[in-house]
C-alpha cells in the first residue's frame, strides 16, 4: 500500500502521521471493505485524506475528513457527519457517510470522483483569481433548487441526532448561532476588539420580525459540479437551525474570494423558486452575522502554535473578511468609510538583509511526507509578510493609536492596551457611538489589508474589493 512518493523525516511528527494513516487504512478495510491501495494527504484547513480503494474488481477513493487541529467552530466533527446523515435521508446529494473513525478523530464518505469547485481560500484567489465559466454558472441556479428543499425539511429532524437546537423566538433565531461562535471565543481566550464590536452591534440590531426558522447550511454554495450538473452537496460543519436567509447571505460573504457569478441574481432566482419576497435588510444583517462570525475562526488560527497551520491564510482571511463585515454594517447604518494609501516605507537595510536570507533558506528545505510542497510556500510566504510588517508597522501603531485615543479620549500606551480599553468601550457603547467605530475598526484593518497586499499592489487586489451593496438591489 502507498502511502505516497517521498520519505518521512524521522520525526514525532512523522511517527504520528503513520499512527494515523495505519488506522485509517485499518478502519476503511474493516467497515467499508476491499484493499487500500493508497493514502494521500490533502492541502486543506483541517487534516482530510483521499483513500484509495480496491473493492469487486474495481477502484474507488474515500474521502476521510479528521478534526482542526484547534477548534475554530462551535460544532463537533461528528455534528457535521450526523447533519449529513438527515440530508441524505430527505435526498439531498451529500457524499454517502460510512462512519466515524475513533483515532484520528475523523469520518469517513464517498469521494466524488467527478466535479469541480474553487476552494475559497484568500490567498489562493490572491495568486490566481476565482472565475466562474458558464457551466458552472448553470450549476449555481440548479443549486439554489436544491437549496430551497433544504430550507423546507421539518428542522425537528435534525434536533436530537445533531447538535443542532430549535431555537425560540426572533431573538434565538438570528442571535443562537452567534452566540455559540463568541461562547467558543471567550474559551479560546481570542475575542479582540473588532470581535466585540460585531458580536455588540448585532445583539443590538437583530430582525425582530422574524419568527420562522429553518434548517440553515451556515456557510452555503458549497458544492462540486460537472459541466452544468451538481454531483455533490458539501461541508456542513456550521449547519444549524435559524434563519434562512441567513444562506443567502453567505453568498454575498464568499463572492469574490470565490466567484459566484452574478450575486443578486441568484437572489433572485431563489425567491423565483420559493415564490417568497426577498427581506433585503435581513439578508444585509445576515451577511453582517456570516462575515463576523467567519472572522472569527482566523483570529483564533494566529494565535495557534500547532505545526502545519496556514498562518497567512488565517491573516489574509482575518483581514479581508473583517474589511468587508465593516463595509456590510457601514452600508446599515449610512456611514461614508475613509479611502487610505500606504505611504512611504520605513528604511530597514539590515532586517531586509536577514529576511530575504531567510527566505532563501526556506526555499532550499527538502520536503517530505510531513513537509509537502505547499508547507514550505506557505513558511516562506512569513518572511515576505514579516518585511511589508517592518516597512510599515511605524505607521500603523502609530494611526491605530491616534484614532483609538480620539474615540476613547486618551491615548493608549501601546497596541495591546489599546485592544483591552476598546474592547470595555463597545461593550456598553451605543448606537450613537456606532459611526465612529465602524470607521475606526475599517480603517485599523484596511491599513491591514495595505500592508498584507504590499507595495505597488493593484487597485482591484483581492484584499481591497469591496462588498457589493444589497439594500438598493433590484428583486424582480
Amino acid at each position: 500500500m502507498e502511502i505516497n512518493n517521498q520519505q518521512p523525516l524521522n520525526t514525532d511528527l512523522a511517527e504520528q502521521y503513520a499512527f494515523e494513516n495505519r488506522n485509517i487504512i485499518e478502519w476503511i478495510e474493516k467497515n467499508v471493505g476491499g484493499r487500500v491501495t493508497k493514502l494521500e494527504r490533502q492541502r486543506r484547513w483541517r487534516p482530510v485524506w483521499r483513500a484509495y480503494l480496491e473493492k469487486d474488481g474495481r477502484s474507488r477513493s474515500l474521502l476521510v475528513k479528521g478534526n482542526r487541529p484547534f477548534q475554530a467552530i462551535p460544532y463537533s466533527l461528528e455534528h457535521e457527519m450526523r447533519v449529513n446523515e438527515v440530508l441524505e435521508a430527505n435526498g439531498i446529494g451529500v457524499p454517502h457517510v460510512y462512519g466515524m473513525i475513533e483515532s484520528p478523530a475523523a469520518f469517513v464518505t464517498d469521494w466524488e470522483e467527478t466535479g469541480q469547485r474553487d476552494p475559497g481560500l484568500v490567498q489562493q484567489a490572491i495568486e490566481n483569481a476565482s472565475t466562474i465559466s458558464p457551466e458552472r454558472w448553470a450549476a449555481s441556479l440548479k443549486y439554489m433548487e436544491v437549496l430551497a428543499r433544504m430550507h423546507q425539511i421539518p428542522p425537528e429532524q435534525f434536533v436530537g441526532k445533531t447538535e443542532a437546537k430549535m431555537p425560540v423566538g426572533a431573538r434565538e433565531i438570528a442571535l443562537a448561532h452567534v452566540e455559540r461562535f463568541y461562547q467558543m471565543s471567550e474559551r479560546e481566550n481570542s475575542v479582540d476588539a473588532l470581535s466585540e464590536f460585531f458580536v455588540t452591534w448585532l445583539r443590538r440590531n437583530f430582525p425582530q420580525h422574524r419568527t420562522g426558522c429553518s434548517f440553515v447550511t451556515g456557510d452555503c454554495c458549497q458544492f462540486l459540479s460537472a459541466g452544468e450538473e451538481i454531483t455533490a452537496i458539501l461541508d456542513m460543519e456550521l449547519g444549524h437551525i435559524g434563519d434562512k436567509l441567513h444562506d443567502l447571505a453567505c453568498f454575498r460573504g464568499r463572492h469574490p474570494s470565490e466567484n459566484l457569478g452574478d450575486v443578486h441574481a441568484l437572489l433572485r432566482h431563489y425567491a423565483k423558486i420559493t415564490g417568497e419576497d426577498l427581506d433585503l435588510p435581513v439578508i444585509a444583517y445576515h451577511t453582517v452575522v456570516f462575515l463576523a462570525l467567519a472572522y472569527i475562526s482566523p483570529i483564533i488560527a494566529l494565535s495557534e502554535k500547532k505545526p502545519g497551520a496556514d498562518w497567512m491564510e488565517a491573516s489574509g482571511q482575518a483581514a479581508f473578511i473583517g474589511r468587508r463585515g465593516l463595509e456590510a454594517m457601514a452600508e446599515i447604518v449610512g456611514v461614508e468609510l475613509d479611502d487610505i494609501q500606504l505611504p512611504q516605507p520605513h528604511v530597514t537595510p539590515l532586517e531586509d538583509l536577514v529576511l530575504n536570507k531567510l527566505v532563501t533558506e526556506i526555499n532550499h528545505l527538502p520536503t517530505s511526507e510531513v513537509f509537502a510542497d505547499w508547507q514550505r510556500n506557505v513558511l516562506a510566504s512569513l518572511p515576505h509578510y514579516l518585511k511589508n510588517q517592518v516597512h510599515y508597522s511605524r505607521w500603523m501603531e502609530e494611526e491605530d493609536l491616534r484614532e483609538i485615543g480620539a474615540v476613547l479620549g486618551h491615548r493608549p500606551a501601546n497596541l495591546i492596551e489599546a485592544d483591552k480599553q476598546l474592547k470595555a468601550f463597545v461593550q456598553t457603547a451605543g448606537a450613537e457611538h456606532d459611526e465612529a467605530l465602524i470607521k475606526l475598526f475599517h480603517n485599523r484593518i484596511l491599513r491591514w489589508c495595505l500592508v498584507l497586499a504590499g507595495p505597488n499592489a493593484p487597485k482591484d487586489h483581492l484584499l481591497f474589493v469591496k462588498i457589493e451593496p444589497i439594500l438598493n438591489m433590484r428583486t424582480v
